[in-house]
C-alpha cells in the first residue's frame, strides 16, 4: 500500500478524518488502497489502476470489464466501488448490483455489510447503515446519512419501477449474469441480453451507468454482442480485456506471478486446460463436442460473378420442414456459387439464405420462385434431401419445370456436418462478410442451438458439391497417329484448361 499512498501521508489520513475523507472523495485509488487494504496483498498491476482509473473518471461512462479469475476484479467493481461512489465525488444515490443468481445476491450483500460492520475507518466515515428487504425480494443497504442504497439482486428479480425515493437506479453493476450453462444455446443468450435491454436498462435514466463484469463464455455472449455493438458505433462505453497473459506472452500481474514457475503452479490448481484458457486466457473455448470452429470459418468480399471462366454454377441445399406450426423446424436453403473444380474447386455461400416455417404448397411455390429468380440457368440445381415425405417435393418440382435432385443423406447430422469442416478449414468455402450471421452461428453452436436447419440445408448443399465437383472429369481423347488411340494421351477436361484459382 505504501507504494500507492506514503507512508506519512497514510498515518496523516488515518488519525484526521478530515483529511482522510478529502483526498479519498476525490480518488478511488486512494480509497480503495486505504479503505480495503487488507485485500492489497500484492504490489498493485498496472492493469488493476487501469481498471480504477476507468472506474473513477467518470461517473456516467458505461464500462465493460474482463479479466482473468482472481484478478480483484469483482473486489475492486462490486465490492469497493459502490462504496465509494455513494461516499466519493460521484454522490450516486441509488446503486443496482446483479447477480445470477439469489444465493450469489445474498452472498454478496453480506460481503458488502462484512466489510462496513468491520471496526476500522470505514465504518466511521460511512456508517450507519440499515439493511432492508423489499418487495422486490431484495436486498438493500441504506445510508442515511447520504441519502443513498445499494440494492444487490439476482438477474431474474424485476426491477420495473424500483426508485430510492425520488431516486431511479443511478449505478447498475452486473457481475457475472451470465455462465455456460446459460450461454449455451441462442435462446439463453437471447434471454439475457433482453433483460439488459428491456428491464434493467430502461430501470436507469440518461445519466445512468452502466458496468459489467464477467467473463467470454460464448461468441454470442452478452459481453461479446456488446463489444460488436461497440465497434460498430451502435453503443457507446469502454470495453476492457485482461488476461493473465497477453498477446506475447507476459504476464499481466509480475507482483503476484513473478516467475514461470508461479504461473504453472497457478494452472495446477485449475481442473482442465479448457478452464485455464477460458478463465484465465479469455480464449473462447468450445465444448467438447465441436464440429466447426469460429476461427476456421473465412470471408469474402467480393463475390466473383458468373461471367468468372471459372463459374461452375448455382446450387442450393434444401433442407424441408414437414410442418408449419410455431414447434416446428424451419424450411432452410442455402445457396452457393461454384467455380473450378477438384484442388481448384471453391465454393462461395451467397448471402441471405432462407429459413421459414411453410406448409408443402408454400414449399414448392418458395422453390420454384427461388429457381427462378436466383438460379437462372438450367444446369442449375436444387438438392433436396429425400427423407419420408421429403421425398414428394422434388417430384412436384420436376412437374412444375424446376429441376431438383433428391439426394439420400448419409449419415447422421453431425457426421454430414463433419465431413464439411475440412473444406471449410481449408477456405474451399468461403461466407460472406455480411448476410449468413444465422448460418455461422448454427454451424459453430451445432448441438446445443435450438435450430439446425441451415446447417443441415448447408451440410446437403456442400457434401453434394463436394461429391459432385471434386474429382470429376470431362474426359477428351487426344488424336494420334492415324486413325488409333493411345490410353496415355487420355486427359481430363479440367487438367486440359487452366482454370484460374479463386481467391
Amino acid at each position: 500500500m505504501t507504494k500507492i499512498i506514503p507512508t506519512a501521508l497514510i498515518n496523516k489520513m488515518l488519525k484526521d478524518k478530515l483529511v482522510r475523507t478529502t483526498i479519498t472523495k476525490d480518488s478511488f485509488l486512494y480509497f480503495f488502497h486505504l479503505y480495503y487494504a487488507s485485500y492489497v496483498k500484492y504490489e498493485t498491476a498496472d492493469f488493476q489502476k487501469e481498471i480504477i482509473h476507468n472506474l473513477e473518471k467518470s461517473p456516467t461512462e458505461n464500462l465493460y470489464i474482463v479479466a482473468f479469475r482472481g484478478s480483484g476484479k469483482s473486489t475492486m467493481v462490486t465490492t469497493a466501488y459502490p462504496i465509494w461512489a455513494i461516499l466519493g465525488k460521484q454522490q450516486k444515490k441509488f446503486c443496482i448490483i446483479f447477480c445470477q443468481t439469489r444465493a450469489q445476491a445474498k452472498q454478496h450483500m453480506m460481503n458488502i455489510r462484512n466489510e462496513l460492520e468491520k471496526d476500522g475507518p470505514l465504518k466511521k466515515d460511512l456508517g450507519p447503515f440499515n439493511e432492508e428487504s423489499d418487495e422486490w425480494g431484495s436486498h438493500s443497504l441504506v445510508f442515511k446519512r447520504n441519502g443513498a442504497r445499494i440494492t444487490v439482486a439476482s438477474s431474474d428479480q424485476s426491477i420495473r419501477g424500483l426508485r430510492h425515493n425520488e431516486h431511479r437506479p443511478d449505478l447498475i453493476i452486473c457481475d457475472d449474469v451470465e455462465d455456460i450453462q446459460s450461454t449455451k444455446t441462442r435462446e439463453g443468450r437471447d434471454k439475457t441480453y433482453y433483460w439488459l435491454r428491456g428491464e434493467v436498462l430502461p430501470a436507469g435514466d440518461k445519466n445512468t451507468r452502466l458496468i459489467i463484469v464477467g467473463n467470454l463464455l460464448h461468441e454470442d455472449s452478452l459481453l461479446m454482442r456488446i463489444k460488436d455493438e461497440i465497434s460498430q458505433g451502435k453503443a457507446r462505453g469502454t470495453f476492457s480485456e485482461y488476461p493473465l497473459l497477453d498477446k506475447n506472452n507476459v504476464c499481466l500481474w509480475p507482483s503476484k506471478y513473478a516467475t514461470e514457475k508461479d504461473i504453472e503452479n497457478e494452472k495446477l490448481q485449475i481442473s482442465s486446460e479448457v478452464s485455464w484458457q477460458r478463465e484465465y486466457l479469455l480464449r473462447i473455448i468450445p465444448s467438447d463436442n465441436q464440429v466447426i470452429y469460429p476461427e476456421w470459418i473465412q470471408y469474402y468480399d467480393v463475390l466473383p460473378g458468373i461471367s468468372h471462366k471459372a463459374y461452375r454454377g448455382t446450387y442450393a441445399g434444401v433442407d424441408l420442414a414437414i410442418s408449419s406450426k410455431d414447434s416446428a423446424d424451419f424450411t432452410a436453403v442455402v445457396s452457393a456459387h461454384v467455380y473450378g473444380r477438384r484442388e481448384k474447386l471453391r465454393i462461395y455461400i451467397l448471402p441471405n439464405p432462407i429459413a421459414e416455417k411453410l406448409n408443402f404448397p408454400a414449399q414448392v411455390e418458395l422453390m420454384k420462385n427461388f429457381k427462378n429468380t436466383q438460379m437462372p440457368r438450367y444446369e442449375d440445381k436444387l438438392f433436396v434431401e429425400s427423407v419420408a415425405y421429403q421425398e414428394a417435393l422434388p417430384q412436384m418440382l420436376e412437374i412444375n419445370g424446376v429441376q431438383a435432385e433428391s439426394i439420400k443423406p448419409k449419415g447422421d447430422k453431425r457426421t454430414r456436418l463433419s465431413l464439411t469442416s475440412t473444406s471449410i478449414k481449408s477456405g474451399i468455402i468461403k461466407f460472406p462478410r455480411q448476410g449468413c450471421e444465422n448460418l455461422i452461428r448454427e454451424l459453430i453452436g451445432f448441438g446445443v442451438e435450438k435450430h439446425d436447419d441451415l446447417a443441415d440445408a448447408f451440410s446437403l448443399l456442400i457434401n453434394t458439391t463436394l461429391d459432385k465437383h471434386s474429382n470429376e472429369g470431362t474426359i477428351v481423347m487426344a488424336w494420334v497417329g492415324g486413325n488409333s488411340w493411345d490410353k496415355d494421351d487420355i486427359i481430363y477436361h479440367s487438367d486440359y484448361i487452366d482454370v484460374e484459382p479463386i481467391i
